[in-house]
């Protein structure tokens, strides 16, 4: 099993990014998945999850309104879009099957002017 994000970077505050999570080695289509982020010194935060089929989501109430989760289930796929971004939202960010551990790098977000 393999998951790689992408997509993380330096941003203005008020500024969006789309970050991406290419899934390999098992069935993408079958899992939900979740998004999340750990900033520096501190914990893992959940921020979002998707149903397997795309159809059910949920998000943080801090992220909620400013980021929108999707899948690509022919393109092995996951996505969070994050608009408005705040420099309360850098961290690193992973995408991880629902239940997981982040077991891959993630993707630095830096919010900052």
């Amino acid at each position: 099993e393999h998951l790689v994000e992408s997509g993380g970077g330096l941003v203005q505050p008020g500024g969006s990014l789309r970050l991406s999570c290419a899934a390999s080695g098992f069935t993408f289509s079958h899992v939900w998945m979740d998004w999340v982020r750990q900033a520096p010194g501190k914990g893992l935060e959940w921020i979002s999850r998707i149903s397997a089929d795309g159809a059910d989501k949920a998000y943080q109430d801090s992220v909620r309104g400013r980021a929108t989760i999707s899948r690509d289930n022919v393109k092995n796929t996951l996505y969070l879009q994050m608009n408005n971004l705040k420099p309360d939202d850098t961290a690193v960010y992973y995408c991880t099957k629902v239940g997981d551990d982040p077991q891959s790098q993630g993707t630095q977000v830096t919010v900052s002017s």
